[in-house]
């Protein structure tokens, strides 16, 4: 970079921002309507992202990814048997497809069909974290407050790994990309498109794929590229028949110590701390493998989708595969980490839920989630619109930490509050616990 450069680049950055927001603010929240905004107290204490929103126009053309700049993550997903009753509730994504062994002849039959989620990031302009690592010592007290972002790093030598931070953080800094296909391979056997990508840098396309293979067969998807596919994240891919038991599971408090009450618990957690699952339920979940007959996992997060590598390496660690399903969430300050796990949880889940309806409506589902957010009352809403569809719904009463939580959510863990987000159902299908093991015996009795 050269000198003229690397001054005009640091006075014209504030221009750009300003740009960015006005041209992609309205984009961004047609795109992504469920990445929530973040309050002036979270703008005002968080770290900014400056630059992670790359200025985009409505009118510019989508252009395939280059390998050489560009990382893609395709997500674990899980497919269905082709129902035709359902063309008339879906948008299915015109692919091109093409099976790779017999390129000239007529594509046989949809088999499967399958939402690909795919995340995509420009490599080439990463920030410097330096900033965000100094301001997030400062605010969890492994810093102190007046040190300049210098002394923060000098400070956290022997306390930290920073590499490891810089690698979680990089997902938050590298900048989203807009407007960009990706040609993938599935099973080494047919080829499609995914994209174009959206202002919030994520495509879904719901694809129906043209060969056949059994239920429980698991899928790989990477970028049919060449001479290396490196720069993509594989997806995995579930085959599940329409019918069977399902589970639906919250992540955050639920099946990982996050602290969803404190923001500063959840920086901790998020960047600082080796994630640690809930006591017990790891062996619940593998419990319940045998005792559901091998279910089919969802896993249903308000995390954003910059996790999804951290919260897909915890899951493969402790969990049973599965599908998981993170908000669209972009933005250009932390803040909107904490903003995604508390703010209109509700409206984003249900919505969801309704999408996996569409994909299983004939299996029956156990939901399991916490008390910290809106668990109860998502849960409670969609059993209430599709009965019989959920069998059994338990929600882990997550303890107050402290007073202040307390104070601020006296009801979060009251009967009255559960009795009101489960009105109308049965009281035998749903049960607050405290210990995994009563999730257990209670599955246990109606399972027999």
């Amino acid at each position: 970079m050269s000198s003229l450069e690397s001054y005009l680049r640091p006075a014209l950055q504030p221009a750009q921002d300003a740009l960015v927001t006005i041209i992609d603010s309205l984009q961004l929240r047609k795109d992504a309507p469920f990445s929530p905004d973040v309050p002036k107290h979270l703008l005002d204490s968080m770290p900014d992202l400056t630059g992670r929103l790359l200025l985009t126009f409505p009118w510019s053309q989508a252009r395939p990814v280059d390998p050489s700049q560009h990382s893609v993550w395709v997500f674990d997903n899980t497919a269905c048997r082709v129902q035709p009753s359902q063309d008339a509730k879906v948008d299915k994504h015109e692919a091109e497809p093409m099976i790779i062994a017999n390129p000239n002849e007529p594509l046989p039959p949809p088999s499967w069909e399958v939402e690909y989620v795919a995340a995509y990031f420009s490599r080439e302009t990463c920030r410097d974290p330096s900033h965000v690592i100094a301001h997030i010592a400062r605010l969890v007290g492994l810093a102190r407050e007046a040190a300049s972002e210098e002394e923060c790093l000098e400070e956290l030598k022997d306390k930290l790994d920073i590499t490891l931070i810089k690698k979680q953080l990089e997902p938050f800094l590298n900048p989203i990309l807009p407007r960009h296909t990706i040609r993938i391979k599935i099973a080494d056997t047919e080829t499609q498109t995914l994209g174009p990508s959206s202002s919030s840098g994520i495509s879904s396309d719901l694809l129906r794929l043209h060969f056949d293979a059994p239920a429980g067969t698991q899928l790989t998807t990477t970028a049919n590229s060449d001479p290396s596919p490196c720069f993509t994240t594989p997806g995995q891919t579930i085959l599940a028949e329409p019918t069977g038991w399902g589970l639906i599971s919250d992540i955050d408090d639920t099946i990982k110590i996050t602290g969803t009450l404190s923001p500063i618990a959840v920086l901790k957690s998020t960047f600082i701390e080796t994630p640690t699952p809930v006591p017990g339920m790891p062996q619940l979940y593998a419990d319940l493998m045998k005792l559901l007959h091998d279910p089919t996992f969802f896993y249903l997060s308000g995390s954003p989708y910059n996790l999804y590598p951290f919260l897909r390496d915890f899951r493969k660690k402790h969990f049973p595969d599965g599908t998981m399903i993170l908000r669209d969430a972009s933005w250009q300050n932390l803040g909107g980490l904490i903003s995604s796990l508390s703010v209109n949880v509700q409206q984003y889940k249900v919505d969801r839920l309704e999408k996996m309806h569409t994909w299983f409506p004939q299996r029956q589902f156990v939901c399991i989630g916490d008390s910290t957010q809106k668990d109860p009352e998502s849960y409670g809403e969609i059993a209430r619109r599709h009965p019989g569809w959920i069998k059994a719904i338990y929600i882990r009463r997550v303890p107050d930490e402290d007073q202040i939580q307390g104070a601020l959510n006296p009801d979060r863990n009251s009967p009255e509050r559960f009795e009101a987000a489960f009105k109308g159902l049965d009281t035998k299908m749903w049960l607050i616990f405290d210990e995994a093991d009563e999730v257990r015996k209670n599955i246990q009795l109606w399972t027999k």
